[in-house]
């Protein structure tokens, strides 16, 4: 029913996984090594066509300054930066309040409710285009930071509340009992008792909306029209002329924007697994 571990399989086995993972490996980097080569390049490599073979010439300084000097590349950073924790922040408070409710309480809607939360995301989100930019232009909200922000946090707070409802409900609940016979108020126990436990769910979940909403190219191009408000995911078009393509320069502008989730990732690894496997084994 479950696969074999490798460290049980026969040496033919072991000898195939071996071999294959640093293969594996270079395939799955290859993109990004051939993003690094194109992002050193220089101009005249570009110019000339030559895109994919070796660079006739080094431009990194050259290149990654050129990135702020040549577009707005901090302000885009800026903007990413005030889009994501603020979305991070209302989707992941309003899922522990949501889920700690549907996990705890029993009410008639509980059910109805729930589906409500996981139904949104059945529907595609294409569909959504044009009611969301007539919404977003008519309450004033185009082309503005809070417009972005407020949009991701509703639209990822129905996952948030699916995720964290699950992991409350594996809690045993016995500790709840147990503080409500104590007398403890039930904010003290959602904030003292629950919060705690599930603080590895709350870890996982922030560094999965927070790369989801950074990474977000449809809906920053959907929402936003100038270049006050766009994202570096958005914003790095710019560096592309009319009638001249800087790959070179939107190479490196993309590996700059992907630093900080893989940053996030990294400080929040032990406690990002840890979240996932809560609950995995009983």
């Amino acid at each position: 029913m479950f696969p074999r571990p490798i460290e049980k399989s026969g040496t033919v086995a072991k000898t195939a996984y071996q071999a294959f993972l640093p293969v594996a490996l270079f395939i799955w980097l290859l993109p990004l090594l051939a993003i690094f080569v194109t992002s050193i390049r220089g101009a005249k490599d570009i110019n000339a066509g030559n895109i994919f073979g070796w660079p006739s010439e080094f431009a990194l300084f050259e290149n990654y300054s050129a990135v702020f000097t040549q577009s707005a590349a901090a302000q885009y950073m800026l903007n990413s930066v005030m889009i994501t924790v603020p979305t991070v922040l209302i989707s992941v408070s309003l899922a522990c309040l949501a889920g700690y409710a549907l996990a705890i309480y029993r009410f008639r809607v509980a059910v109805p409710l729930f589906f409500l939360f996981v139904a949104g995301h059945f529907i595609p989100f294409q569909i959504l285009l044009l009611p969301v930019r007539d919404m977003s232009v008519q309450t004033g909200l185009y082309d503005t930071i809070a417009g972005q922000f407020l949009f991701h946090a509703a639209f990822q707070t129905g996952f948030c509340t699916l995720f964290m409802r699950n992991f409350i409900k594996a809690l045993p609940f016995d500790l709840i009992e147990s503080a409500r016979i104590e007398g403890v108020a039930e904010w003290r126990i959602f904030w003292f008792v629950v919060l705690p436990l599930v603080r590895p769910a709350i870890a996982a979940l922030a560094v999965l909306i927070f790369t989801f909403v950074w990474n977000d190219f449809f809906w920053a191009n959907v929402l936003t029209q100038g270049e006050s408000a766009k994202p570096i995911t958005a914003g790095v078009r710019s560096l592309n002329g009319q009638f001249v393509n800087n790959w070179h320069l939107v190479s490196a502008a993309s590996l700059m924007a992907a630093i900080p989730p893989v940053v996030m990732f990294f400080l929040m690894q032990k406690h990002f697994i840890a979240g996932l496997t809560l609950g995995a084994v009983k």
